[in-house]
């Protein structure tokens, strides 16, 4: 927002100004120094993998997960990117790993998910954490059950498409919209391709389906755009390679498609513009990741977790911070 002029201090607006503009002209030298590239951070205190997270006021939170592919955890801890510091929180109420999760109105929904091991069934409890109380209340529950879907929010209404009933099972298309005020459901046009272990992500009010599985032996390249004004689904440009299990997140309206798995587990990093409908390949992360967390925060992108396909989905605990090197996005960004 801009700050009302007050007569009285004009005489200190160029002077100001020249400050600013130092500041972010340093802070874009800053930036640009480290662009594309990944620095370790302080780990998590839970190695787990398949885990479901969200972005709230700057901090990361991570939920649940796989400490091995038959322990799912209730664990939930807190990263603040500023502090590079970690807290644990309250536990979800249960167990859960492959589950979707999202940030709307300051609050954290969960959906679904498998418990207790990744060969078990999926749920179709909904619960909702309230980061300033630390609490968990659960909400009426899915009308199915589902795991490994995509999730994304578009003008107050919370989106889950595809997923599967449970590992084994064959990946569906269906998508519908959640409503967390009326905590109602509404059915919307399936997506083109069924898939489990998808990622999903907005740009400017367009939900991106990326990549998933279609069978245990085929991992989806494909990207489709739904667009919630006109119900309708787009297939555009694929990626470079088919993946499961990656993590997807968004930074100055380009949409960053990282980790994942296909015929082994992978460190990409692939970034797609909308504007020209084109992919290009960026510097991968330390680690080998599979259904870690991702998420942005400012021009920061951060992986935390994720599992390792060797010895039963060895969990990670590690966390990498990858610089996009493009400059703060506002003054406003900036100064908080």
């Amino acid at each position: 927002m801009q700050p009302s002029i007050i007569p009285e201090i004009n005489r200190h607006a160029g002077f100001f100004s020249i400050v600013l503009l130092g500041l972010l002209l340093g802070r874009s030298e800053i930036s640009l120094a480290a662009e594309d590239t990944w620095t370790s951070k302080t780990p998590m205190p839970t190695a787990r993998g398949f885990v479901s997270d969200a972005v709230v006021d700057g901090k990361c939170y991570v939920i649940g997960g796989f400490q091995s592919q038959y322990n799912a955890t209730a664990a939930v801890e807190m990263y603040d990117p500023i502090t590079d510091t970690w807290t644990q929180l309250s536990d979800i109420p249960a167990a859960r790993a492959c589950h979707a999760a999202c940030a709307w109105d300051g609050k954290i929904y969960v959906f679904g998910g498998i418990s207790p091991g990744l060969y078990d069934t999926a749920k179709n409890n909904i619960y909702m954490y309230d980061p300033k109380t630390d609490a968990w209340t659960e909400k009426t529950g899915m009308p199915y059950d589902n795991a490994f879907c995509g999730i994304a929010v578009v003008d107050g209404l919370i989106y889950l498409m595809g997923g599967m009933r449970d590992t084994y099972a064959p990946p569906i298309s269906t998508v519908m919209a959640y409503d967390p005020i009326k905590e109602s459901w509404t059915p919307k046009t399936n997506m083109p391709t069924a898939r489990g272990y998808l990622s999903a992500c907005v740009v400017e009010g367009k939900i991106y389906a990326l990549g998933g599985a279609i069978s245990s032996s085929v991992m989806c390249k494909n990207v489709e755009i739904y667009d919630p004004a006109t119900n309708t689904w787009e297939r555009i440009s694929d990626m470079p390679a088919g993946r499961m299990a990656l993590g997807t997140c968004v930074v100055d309206g380009k949409i960053y498609a990282i980790g994942g798995y296909n015929a082994g587990a992978l460190k990409a990093n692939a970034v797609y513009d909308p504007a020209t409908d084109t992919w290009t390949m960026k510097s991968p992360m330390k680690q080998i990741r599979v259904m870690p967390f991702i998420g942005a925060l400012g021009n920061k992108i951060y992986a935390i977790g994720g599992a390792h396909p060797t010895n039963g989905l060895t969990p990670v605990s590690s966390v990498e911070e990858y610089d996009t090197g493009l400059a703060p996005s506002s003054v406003d960004w900036f100064l908080h």
